[in-house]
């Protein structure tokens, strides 16, 4: 670990050096600017001397840059501009030296700006990681420095304290955040005996843990040494124009040397060099990539050099962590199951009620929820919380328990399908009790993100082959998530070395992008060929071993980043071929004596100014990625988005009214389905009918057309057909007295039915319509 800071320390200090490009732009402006001053004044000695240092002011370090890429064994386009400044210097032509040393400083400046790569050193890891422990002794507890701990030591971890190393819960059971390890968000509990790993959060009571392992053996250091070895595989990538120099740099030396051989004079052959220097390849490039940096930085993504940009439009396999990236990071109540004699709504009153203060990241989502809700908290008395159990206190005078519930004994069997309902959605549960008797459940679910389905498909229109999920979430939910989004493949229950050695794999078939947001994250995001890190709410860790940021907390930004990437690409691409295209008819021109060295700088620089023009189109929006809303239409997708929010409860209704007939069928019944029919009639129709006459309308210019909402009207018709079946079986048990057997069959199956076409139609709409809204 210390090895670990020191290396650190190193890099920061490296990058703290001044850069020698923007120095070599302002000598060589200078120099250009001053010769030619001295030239209108009539001085044409003194002219050439300005000239002629600008031009020596180049040619050393680009000398040096020639020498540092023949020791990689590569023969870039530099080795061009070096001929060509040496060329004008010996044969006398120093103004077009000048222009070609100014030519060759902007570009080099331009490709710093482009490609300079960030810090990769690890501070969150480091600083997150323990430096002492607590050792139990037979004279008491003692600090001692963490390369102290021995394999067999006992530890005393208190509350909210980093476990120093790798060991086996020795004594009562332990409440870990192990977040930071797996990305998952919900607490473990982990009883005596089982093993628990350095890195993670005592989120309980204190406990006493076994020491398995010492500091430099733990799983957290080796994390450590994961990030950094991954990073240090990650090769610069070569410079867009070098690929093209493989070709264009022997064509032009034999062009050049044809034309000397030919003609007999030499001032032919450093006419050629002169329009052959590659500055389409130095200026166009970067220009484009620098662009879609520009571009891509207004969307709140921010990439870290023109490597990565370059990378990212080249790219063919995404893998993508789970929570916080895919799914929103945080859990959310996933729908309310009351006991019979009780309602939904008052079960999640009493548990938000009890919970208000609560530091549990459950607890958190039941009262969120509920205030989104509407509903009316009560102030807790006597409120105490056991860590690993739950929330205790007297709510209008009752005693009220959330959390976990002991399950022996025979379980009700609304209870029962709770269980199976927890099991079939990965879900989690918080049970709620009142004076002693089980009341209703709160299940709740880290939920897919809205713009996650719109931007995966978004991507493999991009090109994007293959999508797969590496997580360290258990291999049920995680699978019931890859279902929803159509992924290629899941890798569940990974550690982080797991999701190092998973990138390497794929990186051996394709340019692969590894997208996460966890500190567990850090390494795997280190060793792709892109690293992409959700920052907004991710940890700093991961976006410090990333090539990429993504500021806003929208996954769908990956979706733009890969679209600016690949027309940043494409343009540079097209810059650099045209304005090689337009130098090779110039070389053409200087061989047989048309272009004088000077005339040709000139006429180069003319070249130059046509691809960059060409390449700042980086910077224009691309309206076919998403689009546009007016702002009338933005707004009403808030407001309906909220409204979303609000009716969940009436969904939750719907449900529990269709769970009741399947019980005893009587009055208790008949009046969870009359309740679940005065929510729809009075809030969630109207809702609809708003959506129909106000929301769609102002989507369909934006979306291409009133068909375009087609889809969504068809849902809207078959929610009030089905509201208008329940109204009728309402009708009929008034006027019979009562629910009919009869009916029984036909008014669950409207009432299951409607629960699901809401469902579906709320998300449906929240994926395609309300994600395009900021």
């Amino acid at each position: 670990m210390k090895d670990s800071v020191g290396r650190a320390r190193r890099l920061s200090g490296a990058l703290a050096l001044p850069r020698l490009e923007p120095v070599l732009l302002v000598l060589t402006s200078a120099a250009l600017t001053c010769g030619g001053v001295a030239w209108l004044a009539g001085d044409g000695g003194l002219a050439d001397l300005f000239w002629a240092v600008g031009t020596l002011f180049a040619i050393v370090p680009a000398i040096g840059w020639v020498v540092a890429a023949l020791r990689r064994g590569q023969a870039g386009v530099d080795l061009i501009a070096v001929l060509a400044l040496g060329g004008t210097l010996a044969v006398g032509e120093y103004l077009a030296g000048a222009l070609i040393a100014l030519m060759l400083a902007t570009g080099r400046t331009l490709e710093s700006a482009a490609q300079r790569r960030a810090s990769h050193d690890l501070r969150a890891l480091l600083e997150h990681a323990p430096r002492s422990a607590r050792r139990r002794t037979d004279a008491g507890v003692e600090t001692v420095p963490l390369d102290r701990v021995a394999v067999g030591d006992l530890l005393v971890v208190g509350t909210g304290e980093v476990v120093p190393v790798d060991g086996r819960v020795e004594s009562a059971e332990a409440v870990l955040d192990e977040s930071v390890l797996t990305g998952e968000s919900l607490q473990v509990v982990r009883p005596p005996g089982e093993p628990v790993r350095s890195g993670v959060v005592n989120a309980g009571g204190a406990f006493e843990l076994r020491a398995t392992a010492t500091e430099e053996e733990s799983t957290y250091a080796g994390i450590v040494r994961l990030a950094q070895q991954a990073g240090a595989e990650s090769a610069p990538v070569v410079r867009l124009a070098d690929r093209y120099a493989a070709w264009f740099l022997p064509l032009s030396l034999l062009v050049a040397g044809a034309a000397w051989l030919v003609s007999g004079d030499p001032v032919r052959a450093v006419a050629v060099l002169v329009v052959a220097t590659p500055c389409p390849l130095l200026l166009a490039a970067p220009v484009a990539i620098v662009s879609g940096l520009s571009r891509a930085s207004r969307l709140g993504v921010v990439i870290r050099d023109g490597g990565a940009l370059e990378n990212l439009g080249r790219a063919r396999t995404l893998l993508l962590d789970k929570t916080g990236t895919l799914t929103g990071g945080r859990p959310r109540v996933l729908d309310v199951t009351a006991a019979p004699g009780t309602t939904p709504g008052e079960v999640m009153r009493l548990a938000a009620s009890v919970d208000q203060y609560s530091p549990h990241v459950l607890a958190r989502a039941i009262v969120d929820t509920a205030r989104e809700r509407g509903l009316a908290l009560s102030v807790p008395a006597e409120a105490t919380e056991e860590p690993g159990w739950g929330a205790t206190g007297t709510v209008d005078g009752r005693r009220v328990s959330v959390g976990r519930v002991d399950t022996a004994g025979a379980r009700p069997g609304w209870a029962r399908a709770v269980d199976n309902r927890a099991l079939l959605d990965g879900a989690a549960v918080a049970w709620v009790t009142v004076d002693g008797e089980p009341a209703g459940a709160v299940l709740l679910r880290d939920p897919v993100r809205h713009d996650a389905p719109r931007t995966l498909r978004h991507l493999r229109a991009a090109g994007i082959g293959k999508l797969l999920m590496l997580t360290g979430d258990r291999e049920a939910p995680a699978r019931e998530v890859a279902a929803v989004l159509g992924l290629d493949g899941v890798r569940a229950e990974l550690t982080p070395a797991g999701k190092v050695a998973a990138v390497r794999e794929e990186r051996e078939r394709a340019v692969t992008v590894m997208v996460g947001d966890g500190v567990n994250d850090a390494p795997a995001l280190a060793a792709a060929d892109v690293g992409v890190a959700m920052g907004a709410h991710g940890s700093t860790a991961s976006s410090e071993a990333a090539d990429i940021v993504l500021t806003t907390d929208r996954v769908d930004r990956l979706g733009d980043a890969v679209t600016i990437a690949q027309r940043a690409r494409r343009i540079a691409v097209q810059s650099a071929v045209g304005g090689m295209v337009m130098s090779l008819v110039a070389m053409a021109a200087a061989a047989v004596g048309l272009l004088p060295p000077a005339a040709g700088a000139l006429l180069q620089e003319g070249i130059d100014v046509a691809v960059i023009l060409n390449a700042l189109r980086a910077l224009r929006v691309d309206r076919s990625a998403r689009p546009t809303l007016t702002p009338t239409a933005e707004a009403l997708v808030h407001r309906f988005a909220a409204e979303h929010d609000d009716l969940r409860d009436v969904l939750d209704s719907v449900r529990a009214a269709a769970d009741r007939l399947s019980g005893s069928p009587g009055p208790t019944a008949l009046a969870a389905v009359e309740e679940a029919h005065r929510l729809l009639t009075e809030r969630l129709l109207p809702h609809e009918h708003a959506e129909e006459d106000q929301l769609y309308p102002a989507l369909a210019s934006a979306l291409g057309g009133p068909e375009a909402t087609g889809t969504m009207s068809r849902a809207h018709t078959e929610i009030d057909r089905l509201s208008r079946r329940v109204a009728t079986h309402l009708r009929l048990a008034h006027t019979g007295g009562g629910l009919a057997p009869e009916q029984l069959d036909d008014l669950r199956a409207c009432l299951y039915g409607l629960n699901t076409v809401l469902r579906l139609h709320f998300a449906q709409e929240e994926e395609n319509y309300f994600s395009l809204a900021p």
